[in-house]
């Protein structure tokens, strides 16, 4: 049996996605060569944090989450393309940026909130 605090420290985190989905999704296309395919693993990752944003904040904080996510990805090509920053670091800032505020904002415990 477990118990909730258990559950609590063992539950996936939507951070680990969203940071997946950015940095393996870049990795994947630029190793492979497909972008298509970088794209999967970026839409996959987005779409599994995106499920859980909604469990555990409703449909509101999961739209700005998703928009957090994308606007990652764009800015990461804005900082590699247009300022002429090195690709992985840009993808390695914008991927910390986005699976804090992730962490933050769906991951981090509330007080006075059960944890599940």
């Amino acid at each position: 049996m477990t118990t909730s605090l258990t559950r609590a420290r063992t539950r996936l985190s939507s951070a680990v996605l969203v940071a997946v989905g950015l940095a393996a999704g870049f990795g994947v296309a630029q190793g492979t060569g497909i972008r298509a395919l970088g794209g999967a693993v970026f839409l996959a990752g987005g779409l599994g944090a995106a499920h859980l944003w909604v469990q555990r904040r409703g449909w509101a904080v999961a739209l700005g989450l998703a928009a957090s996510y994308v606007g990652a990805f764009v800015l990461a090509h804005v900082l590699a393309l247009g300022v002429g920053m090195a690709s992985w670091l840009a993808v390695g800032l914008v991927t910390l940026a986005a699976a804090g505020v992730s962490y933050a904002v769906a991951d981090r415990p509330q007080p006075g909130r059960l944890a599940g």
